[in-house]
């Protein structure tokens, strides 16, 4: 079981820098370890954060811990971003393949939090940067994001958050996840 836990913190630990040095994100020495941490731990429900790993931004471990899960301070593929996230291993392999710009393939349902909600995101085009582009731009508050092995499962979910409820996220890309909102809907066209 140690060995385990050895190598998914390792695996952890690869993942997120990869996704820092290829995202150009950089750490701010002025906000401290605590403060990170607890914002890093807002993410999920405490029965995940008490004993998950706490990663800062630039894969330096803030917090050993002894789950599966890692408790990020801010989002390393959006650069400077501080909306906090809870991983389980598939999630962190995601996030790996998309910094590396690799195939990302699952054998088994991956979990993530973001309790705090995230930052104005093109819920289309994972790649948009200008909220005035016409597309569909939203902030997700408090939210479970799911990959699924074979994401045309879920054809009868709708393409964004427009019905209420689960949606797919930024479909037909790379990228494409399901958003389970905890908040209600505030879109912005």
């Amino acid at each position: 079981m140690l060995n385990t836990i050895i190598r998914s913190q390792r695996f952890f630990t690869t993942a997120i820098l990869s996704i820092v040095l290829l995202s150009g994100a950089t750490v701010s020495n002025a906000e401290t370890t605590e403060a990170k941490i607890a914002r890093a731990i807002s993410a999920a429900p405490s029965d995940i954060t008490n004993e998950a790993t706490i990663m800062d931004v630039d894969g330096t471990i803030l917090r050993s811990g002894i789950n599966r899960w890692v408790c990020i301070p801010g989002v390393g593929l959006i650069p400077g971003d501080k909306h906090p996230m809870c991983n389980d291993p598939v999630w962190m392999k995601w996030m790996a393949a998309m910094a590396l710009g690799t195939e990302f393939t699952t054998d088994v349902i991956g979990v993530a939090y973001m309790m705090a909600g995230d930052p104005w995101l093109n819920v289309d085009n994972p790649m948009a940067t200008d909220p005035n582009d016409g597309g569909v731009w939203r902030q997700e508050g408090a939210h479970v994001m799911l990959l699924f092995p074979d994401m045309d499962v879920l054809a009868d979910l709708p393409p964004g958050p427009v019905a209420g409820g689960p949606y797919v996220m930024w479909g037909g890309t790379p990228m494409e996840h399901v958003i389970l909102p905890i908040d209600a809907k505030d879109l912005q066209k």
